[in-house]
């Protein structure tokens, strides 16, 4: 088959999997069960099998709910977007079978971290204690297929030094720099990444953290929650918390999948100066 099918397939498994996330974060720790009928939040007339289409029903129904009109949040559209880009990403970061369906898993489970983050402003140990099952899996048979418990001690020790390093941050700053869940979430992302790359990804994640803060502080793109279903009305400051997960995970995906080496891209901006 075509290349281009298995990715149209990955695709749209994505965006499946993108709609059930969409209930599992709405609906977690809520005690609701997740086997519930969909329904509007405004109105709560229960959904036909039509408007459950992933993607597709929001762009036909314009973000609207079709009784009584009312404003769906983008974030819903976001979430499966975002997992469907996740999943071509692990799809096309590997030839094994195997590895790409724990990536992809893993992936869901970060964008449930990063929504429920943006949306609550802590991570469930649950879902920290998911991904480091989730990594050890992945680092686990990777190294069985190339025989190299090298490669998995080393994956071990640099989630250790990760958890240490924000850790740290978190207990000397008293909790006003970053979270405890933070520190859990970096373990299964530095498992990931590996020793060798922690360096990018701990650099990485408070560059993009800076770059978005000050561009909400300059821009003052304050009415998230109207649009996304998540956020403040009130205005961005240099004192206002933000959530500290995406920025983490959006650095892990700038080095587990496009191998963004902090020294490298230095060196690069240094030599087009």
């Amino acid at each position: 088959m075509p290349e281009w099918f298995f990715i149209f397939t990955v695709l749209l498994f994505g965006l499946i999997i993108g709609s059930f996330l969409n209930v599992v974060i709405y609906r977690f720790h809520t005690n609701r069960s997740l086997n519930d009928r969909s329904h509007c939040l405004s109105c709560g007339t229960t959904l036909k099998w039509y408007e459950l289409f992933p993607l597709l029903s929001y762009l036909i129904l314009r973000g609207r709910c079709r009784s009584c009109q009312s404003f769906i949040p983008y974030r819903y559209a976001l979430v499966e977007v975002l997992t469907a880009g996740t999943f071509l990403l692990a799809y096309l970061s590997t030839a094994d079978l195997v590895v790409f369906l724990l990536l992809a898993l893993f992936m869901s489970v970060l964008v449930v971290v990063v929504i429920y983050d943006l949306y609550h402003m802590i991570i469930p140990d649950e879902l920290s204690f998911i991904l480091a099952i989730l990594a050890l899996l992945i680092v686990g048979y990777e190294a069985w297929l190339i025989n190299s418990m090298s490669m998995l001690y080393g994956s071990l020790f640099s989630g250790l030094v990760a958890f240490l390093f924000f850790f740290s941050l978190w207990w000397f700053s008293g909790g006003r720099w970053l979270g405890l869940g933070d520190a859990k979430l970096a373990v299964s992302l530095a498992m990931l990444v590996g020793i060798s790359d922690l360096f990018s990804l701990v650099v990485w994640s408070f560059w993009v953290g800076a770059l978005i803060s000050v561009s909400l502080i300059l821009f003052q793109q304050i009415n998230l929650h109207k649009y996304l279903g998540f956020g403040t009305t009130r205005r961005v400051k240099m004192k206002s918390e933000v959530p500290f997960a995406p920025f983490l995970i959006m650095a892990f995906v700038m080095v587990y999948f496009f191998n963004a080496n902090v020294l490298e891209s230095i060196l690069i901006l240094y030599g087009n100066l």
